[in-house]
């Protein structure tokens, strides 16, 4: 009888043999072998993953599997044994079972979005954030997940001090005595989110390295089948994976847009949790930080892992409130203006941009391109809208977020009730109202495709005949944009 040591010693010698491309990582091998791709799990025993037998190797491959066709079925098609026959190696012969491997469908490794990290932008990043949040709404909810957060932030602590030789002992200690602290503030919050739902069973490894492109779209895949603790999560905590390694590239617009898109989405499901979380935030990107500090430095990558700890150090810090606001009539740009200058403000990876358009849809039930109907935006439409927006932003601001307001703000008390909220939250202010050219307005409302914004040349018309009063804000003229 072939041992396990043997028998994944003669698997991976086999597909090596067969493959032209050897990917390896901490945990696995990823063999690729003509319009498939094989994975191995390594023999290895981090604490926190156990692979030091065939049996519990075994078991992580079918787990791996069903966990992984609910973002990317077309990727994860089976699960094989590779046997030893009387001719030699083979896919679930008859003979004795050597090792259990991953059946993937080979893709283009140049698409993975550690690859083309800058691919993350504009309408793609958007996109993004809403698929991970629709994920998260029809991921399960977990009762009773314990710990988890907890469980990482210990689990970083012991390896990042078994580390500390090499990443500097004064460093490590400020990551992992900052981490706590504000975990232990974060306590009571952490808990009444799994109250109400916001643990499910996640991706678990939302970074870049995880991501495909693929068809002008998103794939998901490689989630973490091997501990639940590290997968039943917060669902701001899966993001935030994502988040880090955007910033950590200094692709901060990119992250900014991810999370905006996201904030929408997931409130049509959450509801105010959504917003009300982004105070943990911080923290669950400090402590993805750390988690990649550790796993670099078991790789060898003494200097990445350096500047993983620097990250997850500077996440912690505190930054001060905002509130700024933008205004203009449809087609002056201020969504521009807004995604431009929300990357900026605040704590990486900035402020959150409300929307009134998007808004409006929510209010309505509709996704944010759909048309909504004349009666939407009748008598005391805009009143609902306006009072949800500052309603929202309340609630960013409370939880230590820079917000931007995107809406027209044509009247007076509008841009009041703007000012006033931000005097009530201890935020500073910015008005900022953008204005252009009828026709160029026009002309922007024209070309506009999948936008959340409903209006028309008939609709800035009446804009145009209406006096919005006296312009406190900052006025801009939106030729000036480019120079944001």
């Amino acid at each position: 009888m072939t041992t396990d040591e043997e028998g994944l010693a003669q698997a991976r010698a086999w597909l090596t043999a067969q493959a032209d491309r050897v990917i390896e990582t901490h945990i696995g091998q990823v063999f690729l072998v003509g319009p498939h791709a094989f994975k191995l799990k390594k023999a290895v025993d981090f604490g926190y993953l156990d692979f030091s037998s065939r049996a519990k190797r075994a078991w992580a491959v079918d787990r791996e599997l069903a966990l992984n066709r609910r973002t990317a079925p077309d990727i994860y098609q089976t699960a094989v044994w590779i046997t030893r026959e009387a001719e030699g190696l083979a896919f679930d012969g008859l003979g004795e079972r050597l090792e259990r491997a991953l059946q993937m469908r080979r893709f283009d490794a140049d698409a993975v979005l550690s690859n083309t990290p800058d691919r993350v932008q504009g309408d793609f990043a958007e996109s993004l954030g809403r698929q991970v949040a629709r994920f998260h709404a029809e991921a399960q909810k977990v009762q009773g997940a314990g710990d988890s957060l907890g469980y990482v932030v210990r689990s970083n602590a012991d390896h990042l001090r078994a580390l500390a030789a090499d990443l500097g002992e004064r460093d490590v200690s400020a990551v992992i005595g900052a981490t706590q602290a504000v975990f232990d503030r974060l306590a009571p919050l952490l808990g009444a989110r799994a109250a109400q739902g916001q643990v499910r069973a996640c991706h678990g490894d939302l970074h870049l390295g995880n991501i495909l492109a693929e068809h002008g779209g998103a794939v998901l895949f490689d989630c973490i089948e091997f501990n639940d603790r590290l997968s039943q999560i917060d669902v701001l905590y899966d993001l935030a994976f994502l988040l880090m390694d955007l910033v950590h590239r200094d692709q901060d617009a990119g992250a900014n847009r991810v999370l905006n898109g996201y904030l929408d989405e997931a409130a049509r499901t959450f509801g105010p949790a959504a917003l009300e979380g982004l105070a943990a935030l911080p923290l669950f990107m400090s402590v993805r930080a750390s988690v990649r500090c550790h796993v670099s430095a078991h790789m060898g990558d003494i200097a990445a892992a350096r500047a993983y700890l620097a990250s997850a150090r500077g996440h912690l810090r505190a930054r001060p409130v905002s509130l700024s606001a933008v205004g203009g009539l449809s087609g002056s740009g201020k969504s521009t203006w807004a995604r431009r200058v929300a990357p900026t403000l605040g704590a990486p990876p900035g402020a959150v941009v409300l929307r009134s358009d998007e808004i409006r849809k929510r209010l309505w039930g509709r996704a944010p391109a759909e048309r909504l109907p004349a009666e939407a935006y009748g008598p005391g439409s805009s009143e609902r809208v306006y009072g949800r927006m500052l309603d929202e932003a309340k609630i960013a601001l409370g939880a230590g977020c820079a917000v931007v307001l995107d809406a027209v703000f044509l009247r007076p008390q509008e841009r009041a009730a703007a000012e006033t909220l931000a005097r009530a939250c201890g935020a500073a202010f910015e008005g900022v109202w953008l204005e252009a050219p009828a026709p160029v307005m026009a002309a922007r409302i024209q070309a506009r495709t999948g936008d959340a914004s409903d209006a028309d040349r008939r609709v800035l018309e009446e804009q145009l005949a209406r006096d919005p009063g006296a312009i406190t804000w900052r006025k801009v003229a939106s030729d000036a944009l480019d120079k944001v």
